[in-house]
């Protein structure tokens, strides 16, 4: 595939990355992370399961969507260690993830809209597209890692809380949601990554432009040792003479 010009694999990148980011937008706006489900044996009441969130906990009786108990500054509250992390993790994890877009965004603007055949005082200056997908790549894998390991430790946490008090603790959406995106994310590494490995053959360094110098430079290099050799002894060394009359 030619690296110069935008194609299906660039864009799919884009568009994976840009799904991944609201997934986790989703995920850290959403009060899913915990379940605690807290039960009744008094049959004029009803059992009570309390939302936690990274932000906001909700309580609810059993077959109602209001919340009985609102809590939105939990946030400054919050007693549990996996969900502290998770409050700077997340946010940290989208920036990177944005940031890495803009990269990727820039990269396939540059391949769509620049000349291929830049000026050769400014060709080291110049947006070199391979680099930002890598670039890029890198950022998204970064992100994915901030993202999953506090999501998959909500898991063990979980498990901890039980043994720990009653089994009352679940974990809620918003993990599989967190979990989701960051695979979301590391798909789009993958992608960025083949594509600058389909580029890695062009005759470029690796961190400079596409073209480290004009084209037109190259027509005129010189042959080969090899062609020259093949000219024979007596068309290169014999000289001319020539005899007086």
């Amino acid at each position: 595939m030619g690296c110069r010009d935008v194609h299906a694999a660039t864009v799919l990148a884009f568009l994976s990355g840009t799904a991944s980011v609201a997934g986790l937008l989703a995920a850290v706006l959403l009060p899913n992370w915990r379940q605690m489900r807290l039960y009744t044996f008094n049959k004029n009441e009803r059992n009570v399961t309390v939302y936690t969130g990274l932000w906001i906990k909700c309580a609810r009786f059993d077959g109602s969507r209001d919340c009985v108990i609102y809590d939105p500054q939990w946030y400054t509250a919050v007693d549990q260690l996996d969900l502290r992390v998770l409050q700077f993790a997340l946010p940290l994890s989208m920036l990177t993830a944005v940031s890495a877009l803009f990269l990727c965004l820039i990269g396939m603007c540059n391949t769509a809209f620049v000349s291929s055949v830049p000026n050769v005082k400014l060709a080291k200056c110049l947006v070199n597209s391979a680099g930002c997908h890598l670039v890029a790549g890198l950022l998204f894998l970064l992100a994915c890692a901030i993202c999953l390991t506090p999501s998959i430790w909500v898991i063990f946490y979980n498990n901890y809380l039980n043994r720990k008090y009653e089994p009352v603790f679940s974990f809620d959406i918003s993990v599989f949601i967190a979990i989701a995106s960051a695979g979301g994310l590391f798909f789009t590494s993958i992608l960025l990554f083949l594509w600058y490995c389909a580029c890695k053959s062009l005759p470029s360094p690796f961190w400079q432009p596409l073209y480290s110098h004009a084209p037109s430079m190259h027509s005129y290099a010189s042959q080969p040792y090899s062609a020259r050799s093949r000219l024979s002894a007596i068309e290169i060394d014999i000289p001319v003479v020539t005899h007086a009359s």
